[in-house]
């Protein structure tokens, strides 16, 4: 079996435990390297990390010989101009989530990559859960009917970092104009898509209701899928409390569920009412990196692909404008 080697540009918290072990863990994956501007804190990575490079330049890392592959986890405003110097270099490329600050931006990338022939793949690792692949299994078998209509609620309180005025890159509108939507909604908007098809039509409305810092805390959206399934959702951060309420309607039944709390997950069929607790792993991309490792071996085709983050992207686009 071949062997791939990565590297990762910005190996900041995400990549602490949710990321960067999974590298480490997956057979057939080699991290030999990882990148940090901070020359102290990318050593200290490297060190309890057991990584044998450690560069403080991304241009390095990207053409180390050594290395097959790149996973690109720094902020999303930089992640386009690191994508295109990896498919210039001619490597495999994973980013992560959302894919680039622009739905222009992802179709730059995306194109990179399909021009040189070049797997793409976007950490959108929701796709490979086992509790959300448990959902996909009750659409597909049919255990609602006819599906109607899915509707989110996400609610969260205004933090201490927000309150206190503190800079926090992901409510800068000039790297996340959506502030946490971009950084969260993503996440359940690419998800739909995954279970319920492409969306074909999307709009909303979004504001800045607190003040507390430049990109929008307040936004509400709606949406058809392909299938003529429609959705819509809204997404408030500053509310008194933390609310992730997904449900899924059919002319059979309904299935309820949380994007990011590990509630358990439920169904009701024909009136029969069933629920399971389904533990998310310790690196909970493991199972998104093992999907890559298939992919490229030609066993399965991944979930979260360049192609399928950048309709997500343009989900995202027209809900916000």
């Amino acid at each position: 079996m071949k062997t791939y080697n990565w590297g990762i540009i910005g190996c900041g918290n995400v990549t602490e435990l949710k990321s960067g072990p999974a590298y480490q863990k997956t057979n057939g994956f080699n991290l030999v390297a990882v990148m940090r501007r901070d020359a102290e804190k990318v050593k200290d990575y490297a060190h309890r990390h057991s990584v044998p490079k450690f560069y403080t330049n991304a241009d390095e890392l990207i053409n180390d010989s050594e290395i097959d592959a790149v996973y690109i986890a720094t902020p999303p405003d930089s992640h386009e101009y690191y994508a295109l110097k990896v498919a210039k270099a001619g490597k495999i490329c994973c980013i992560e989530k959302p894919m680039a600050t622009s739905y222009e931006a992802c179709v730059n990338i995306n194109k990179a990559f399909k021009e040189k022939d070049l797997p793409l793949f976007v950490a959108y690792y929701r796709r490979s859960l086992p509790r959300f692949t448990k959902i996909k299994s009750w659409i597909n078998d049919n255990k609602i009917g006819d599906i109607r209509h899915i509707s989110w609620i996400l609610n969260k309180p205004a933090n201490s970092i927000d309150l206190s005025k503190t800079y926090n890159w992901r409510t800068d509108s000039a790297i996340a104009y959506g502030g946490y939507f971009d950084d969260l909604a993503s996440h359940g908007l690419d998800l739909f898509t995954f279970l319920l098809g492409d969306i074909s039509e999307a709009n909303g409305f979004s504001i800045n209701q607190q003040g507390l810092y430049s990109a929008m805390d307040a936004v509400t959206g709606n949406w058809i899928h392909n299938s003529g399934i429609t959705g819509s959702g809204s997404w408030n951060f500053g509310c008194e409390k933390r609310e992730d309420h997904v449900q899924i309607f059919g002319n059979k039944g309904k299935i309820g569920f949380s994007v990011f709390d590990e509630n358990p997950i439920s169904i009701n069929s024909n009136g029969k009412i069933e629920s399971f607790h389904i533990e998310n792993p310790e690196n909970i991309q493991i199972h998104h990196v093992q999907n890559i490792k298939s992919h490229l071996l030609n066993e399965s085709l991944h979930p979260s692909t360049g192609s399928t983050a950048t309709h997500t992207a343009w989900v995202m686009d027209r809900i916000l404008k």
